[in-house]
Parts: C-alpha cells; structure tokens; sequence
C-alpha cells in the first residue's frame, strides 16, 4: 500500500515540475553524445579485455604461467563488475536516441533491422560466454582447461560480431553509405540488401580494423596504469612481482597495437574521401571544429608515442645487465624528435606531406624500442619499478582513454550538420545543411 502511495506522489511531483526551461549542457546533442561517450569508455575496455582475457589464460596454459591466469581472472572480473554501468549509460542513450530523433532513429532501426537483430543475439551470447567463463572459473580452469578457454573465446568471438554491427551502422551514418549508396526511402527500409550495402561503406573494413586494434590498445595501457596503482597499494612481495609484471604485458600489448593505429587512421580519412566529410574533418576550405579535433588528437597520439617509448626504456631497467637501454634511448630520442616535428608548424615545409613522413619516422622508431624491449623481457626482474615509470604509466592510461574518446567525438562531428551523411531529410535539430555540402 505504501509503494502505491508512494508511486501516486511521484507521478503528482512529475506532473507540477515544469521542464520547459531546463537546457541540457551543450544542448540536446551535446547530452546525448556525452551519454554515448561515457558507455563508450565501458564498452571498449569490455571489447578488450573480453578478447584478451582468454588469449592470456590459453597463454598462461601453454607456457605454465600463474601469472596470466591470475592477470585474465582479473580482466573479466572487471567485465563482471562493471557491465551494468555501460550498459545503463547505453540505455540512456537509446532512450535519448527515441526522444530527440526519432525521425533517424526509426529509420536506422527499420533499414538495418535484421542486423541489429543479430546484433543484439551476439551481445547475449557474449553475456553468456562471459558469466560461465567466470562463474565456472574455480572448477573449470582446473579440471577442463580447453572447455574453460572455449567460453572465453565464445565471449570474445560475439562480442566482435557485435563491434563490428554497430561500426557497419556507425560509418553508414558517417558516410551515408558513400557516393553511390541508396538512400533510405519507404520503398527500401527493411531491406536486407540494401541493408547490407549500407554497412559495407567506404570505411567499414578501414574502420573494423581501426577499431579492433584500439579497443586492445588503449585498453592495455589502462591495464598498465591500473597495476601501477595497484602495486601502491600492496602489501607482501609476490604482489608487488604481479603488478609490476602486469605494467609491462600492458605496456607491450598497449604498443603492439598502438603501431597500427596511424597506418589504419590514415586509410580511414582516405577512405572518407569518397564518402564522408572528408573536407569538414580536416579542414579544408577553413578550420572547423573536426578540424580542430583532428590536431589535438595528433598531438595526443604523438604523445602516446613518445610516452610509450619512454616507458619501454625506464621498464627495461629490469634486466640485470641493462641490456637494451641504451639503443631504446636512442629509439627514443629520434621518435620524440619525428613526433614533435610532426606536429610543428614546420611540418608543411618543404611540402605538406613531410608531416607524414616525420609520423612514419615515430612509428618507424617505436618499432625499433618495441623490438629491444620485447627481446630483453625474458629476463626482465619485476617487483621494484621506479616512481618515473609508474606515473608515465598512469599518464598513458589517462591519454589513451582521452584520445580513443575524442576520437569517436571527431568521427561523429565530421558528419555535422547531418545525422545521416549527405542524406538532407536527416539533419542535427533544426539545422539545415549548406549549399552543396557533400556533395
């Protein structure tokens, strides 16, 4: 009788609040992509860390390592306890999808209808893969290692159909399916075909693979920073030995993947070139706001670069003989070089693609540090990192979550002033787009 009246009051406060002059911060949109960004911080670590878990407990098995066990135990037990927070801020933003946009939202959701389906089939299977893989795991790991290893897989594997779903409709939205893509019409809503056609645009592979290696990526360097912090806070030596091991599978695992990242980011801007606002993302014809996200985002990936290089050279103070500083140094010095200049304005001299170059050169150079490092951490001693080494750590982690974030931000305002690229009856609020955009 209570929750009756109680719920009777509720629906009396609701009915006298009068809600016609809150503004949401940065408008409507404004709320609704920071909704979308927050699930994306959660959703992209559970990408990650749902493939990695079970490759570094299959690892642990072939080499007889506790350590990645006990390293992939914790990945998804982070996945256990932090699901239901991505996934109410992903629920938020579906409702906000329906209430602000409903005209785009139906629409989307009508033309990619069979594969949202299957979308949503994957993410529950996910979910499935995920709570036996954990719940089973004190029983299985030990007496059926293969059918353990197995559900981690299976968590991993829908979990990637899932991304890889959501990034065929995300760049459809971004490209408007390219130059020669049918609109969405009555006549065509629905359709499997045209559905299909809609996600394979002119960046989705470019964006799959992007995507891929930055949700391993970025992930690890916050793996990397969490067991910095975490070796702060540990008692008994063989703790301390565990998380400083743990900084480096992520260091190594956060730079693997980072190396890729600027081959792919360059083919999925040549990609929008002939379906995308190629033009508003780096602005040609006058600065935009992509445009200004593109060189911070620069900025920041030089940033990762140069950190990472850093950290490989503090961390390979673990060998007893310091093998490999002292080439890693000089890794170092020429990627921090190539990477500010880079994104100096002498970057356009003597032609504007030497700025490429100068990237090419950073990568180029990390490759060499990661090489040195990785040959070196065999006989690498944990348990006793320096305080440098730890904050270069925790700032990487800090960055990389920034960048992957800022990242999707600038994907989604290359597409501005249209929810649907080039397609004018889907249009941000009440703008309209300009004369011959996108066109």
């Amino acid at each position: 009788m209570s929750s009756v009246t109680t719920f009777t009051g509720l629906q009396f406060l609701l009915a006298q609040m009068d809600l016609s002059s809150f503004e949401f911060p940065g408008g409507v949109r404004g709320f609704t992509g920071f909704t979308m960004l927050v699930h994306m911080f959660f959703a992209e670590l559970f990408v990650g860390f749902a493939i990695a878990a079970p490759v570094l407990q299959a690892w642990g098995a072939r080499t007889g390592s506790p350590r990645m066990d006990r390293l992939a135990h914790s990945m998804v037990r982070f996945n256990v306890l932090t699901f239901s927070s991505g996934a109410t801020f992903a629920v938020l933003f579906l409702v906000l999808l329906v209430g602000f946009y409903p005209q785009v939202t139906a629409a989307l959701f009508t033309h990619f209808f069979y594969f949202i389906v299957i979308a949503m089939a994957s993410m529950i299977l996910a979910l499935w893969g995920m709570y036996s893989y954990y719940y089973k795991w004190d029983r299985y790991s030990v007496l059926n290692k293969r059918r353990h290893a197995l559900l981690g897989f299976t968590m991993g594997a829908f979990i990637w159909i899932w991304m890889v779903i959501m990034t065929g409709i995300d760049t459809f939205m971004t490209t408007g399916g390219g130059p020669n893509a049918t609109q969405i019409t009555e006549g065509n809503v629905s359709s499997f075909g045209a559905a299909l056609s809609g996600l394979f645009n002119p960046m989705f592979v470019e964006m799959i693979l992007h995507r891929t290696f930055a949700n391993l990526s970025w992930p690890a360097f916050a793996l990397a920073a969490w067991a910095a912090f975490m070796y702060i806070r540990s008692k008994t030596q063989e703790d301390k030995a565990f998380y400083d091991w743990s900084t480096s599978v992520g260091l190594t695992w956060g730079t693997g993947f980072l190396l890729i990242q600027p081959i792919s980011g360059f083919f999925i801007a040549y990609a929008m070139m002939s379906g995308g606002g190629y033009a508003r993302l780096t602005g040609e014809g006058g600065g935009t706001t992509t445009s200004n996200l593109l060189y911070s985002n620069l900025v920041m990936v030089v940033l990762l670069f140069v950190l990472s290089n850093v950290a490989m050279y503090m961390g390979a103070g673990r060998h007893p003989d310091l093998a490999g500083r002292r080439p890693i140094q000089f890794f170092t010095l020429i990627a921090a070089l190539a990477g500010v200049y880079s994104i100096s304005p002498l970057a356009d001299f003597p032609v504007f693609w030497i700025r490429y170059v100068a990237m090419l050169i950073m990568v180029l150079a990390t490759v060499g540090s990661f090489v040195t490092y990785v040959r070196g951490r065999m006989r690498f001693r944990y348990g006793s990192p320096g305080v440098g080494y730890r904050v270069v750590l925790l700032s990487l982690g800090v960055i990389a979550a920034v960048t992957a974030l800022n990242m999707g931000f600038m994907k989604s305002n290359s597409r501005v002033p249209y929810t649907v690229y080039n397609q004018s009856e889907f249009t941000v609020e009440a703008e309209k787009p300009p004369s011959g955009f996108g066109g």
